[in-house]
């Protein structure tokens, strides 16, 4: 090589070992005074009650909500940064990566001393979990023998380890994952017990059925957040002033409620149900979906079957998240296709069928019939970002990106931490997706049964005229 490339090498070798120690050392540096910096810097860990990607592509969660109200009230920008895992939550807050840890924490009285709590918003209790399909575990004693396993960073490993001084024999294994894919290693027989918050055990019992709880372990603890030993007197001032306020205006209610309210396991096909409402509901709202079809292309029994799927045909039906209306639209939504009142069922159903064939239009050309509808249906649970990642997902995993039978697979992954860590819009429910749209298949196969087509009778499968460009 000639001195000259030599000398250049060597220059470009040293300017890049430099950036890279540059970002380094703004990583390893402490953040800023909030004062000022002017913002708020929050350490978070994806996951389903913490901080996530909704169907809209807006960040959510219990903690991303609370902390960014927070910021607001004074007057700060709010910052996340989000770690790998729970348990490297304190590490980073103890290092100065953040001026306070928002992450579903429990106060830990083993950890008073590292780090500061402030003050308890949400009361949880740990629960030794089991599937199902197995016999119900009633005490400690039987868990001898079994395969047991917690979450690290999550203070079970302690409370275990403080209920295994009257029973020595207690063993459990400590995983670097999250609660949603513990619970998922129960659900699939991988392990005997799992222990769990109660909040992650709700959430993952309305998408998995043969979970559930065998026994509290300990007392319920608080949920709050955690600042460094030499935290910010006036912060966590300011801090406790908020939790009060938020308390006392009813707002910390209203954001428990709007995650945690009326949790409840999804039920299959109820075919009683939707014979009963086709003849006490349907009527009035027949020509509304039939609406819909004539605009979109669309079969309107396929609209009516999602219709009941998001609201039992209730017009006035509002979720704990304040979607609402007989199709269930966010406000996100309701304002994309220029809906005035969302509870006017005529409103509601041509715009949650525009918005079915919007999806279903933004989907590549090489996804064909039924699973186009099927994905479209998907996507109308958990966004279009989301469906897409499990897209890229199932091509990794050397599925059929564009089978729907592939996406059933891929879609639930999309809970995993080892799947979505990468990926370009994080933790999703996937696998709640995967059960709406396979009900409104059930719902549609019965109207399609009871229910005359619109506008005149045709041998061929609906599918076939779905979008009105085949």
């Amino acid at each position: 090589m000639p001195i000259f490339m030599q000398k250049l090498f060597a220059l470009t070798t040293a300017l890049i070992c430099a950036l890279c120690l540059s970002a380094c050392d703004l990583w390893e540096r402490p953040v800023p005074a909030f004062e000022k910096s002017g913002e708020l810097v929050v350490i978070t860990v994806n996951g389903a009650d913490t901080f996530y990607e909704d169907a809209q592509g807006n960040y959510t969660g219990l903690e991303f909500d609370l902390a960014s109200e927070f910021a607001r009230s004074l007057n700060l920008q709010a910052r996340f940064v989000v770690v790998a895992h729970p348990d490297d939550v304190l590490p980073a807050l103890i290092k100065h990566r953040g001026h306070l840890a928002a992450a579903g924490l429990t106060v830990q009285p083993a950890l008073q001393g590292q780090v500061r709590f402030g003050p308890g918003y949400q009361q949880v209790q740990a629960h030794v979990v089991y599937n199902t399909d197995t016999p119900r575990p009633d005490n400690l004693k039987a868990l001898d023998g079994k395969t047991v396993r917690v979450v690290a960073g999550k203070g079970h490993n302690e409370m275990l380890t403080a209920a295994r001084e009257k029973n020595p024999w207690l063993k459990w294994d400590v995983a670097r994952i999250s609660s949603e894919d513990l619970l998922i290693e129960t659900m699939e027989g991988k392990i005997d017990y799992a222990v769990a918050d109660s909040t992650h055990v709700n959430l993952a019992k309305n998408l998995y059925p043969n979970l559930d709880t065998a026994f509290n372990l300990g007392l319920e603890t608080s949920r709050a957040w955690a600042f460094p030993p030499d935290a910010d007197a006036a912060l966590l001032k300011k801090t406790r002033e908020f939790f009060q306020q938020i308390k006392q205006n009813g707002k910390l209610q209203q954001l428990l409620d709007r995650y945690y309210g009326h949790l409840k396991r999804l039920a299959a096909a109820d075919v009683s149900g939707i014979l009963e409402k086709s003849r006490s509901h349907l009527p009035k709202l027949r020509k509304h979906f039939q609406k819909g079809a004539e605009v979109t292309g669309i079969d309107w029994r396929l609209l009516a079957a999602l219709g009941y799927q998001e609201s039992h045909w209730e017009a006035l039906a509002t979720s704990p998240t304040n979607v609402r209306g007989v199709m269930m639209l966010t406000e996100d939504t309701a304002d994309r296709m220029k809906v005035t009142d969302r509870l006017d069922p005529a409103q509601s159903i041509l715009a949650g069928s525009r918005y079915l064939l919007l999806l279903k239009e933004s989907l590549p050309p090489r996804i064909t019939e039924p699973d186009r509808t099927w994905m479209a249906l998907a996507a109308y649970n958990i966004g279009m970002g989301h469906l897409e990642d499990a897209r890229v997902l199932a091509q990794r995993l050397g599925l059929n990106a564009n089978s729907w039978v592939d996406m059933k697979k891929a879609l639930p992954l999309l809970a995993r931490s080892e799947y979505f860590a990468d990926l370009k819009h994080g933790y999703a429910r996937g696998g709640e997706a995967v059960i709406l749209a396979e009900s409104i298949r059930t719902y549609y196969d019965i109207l399609v049964k009871f229910e005359a087509p619109y506008p005149d009778a045709d041998t061929k499968p609906s599918w076939l005229f779905w979008g009105g460009k085949l």
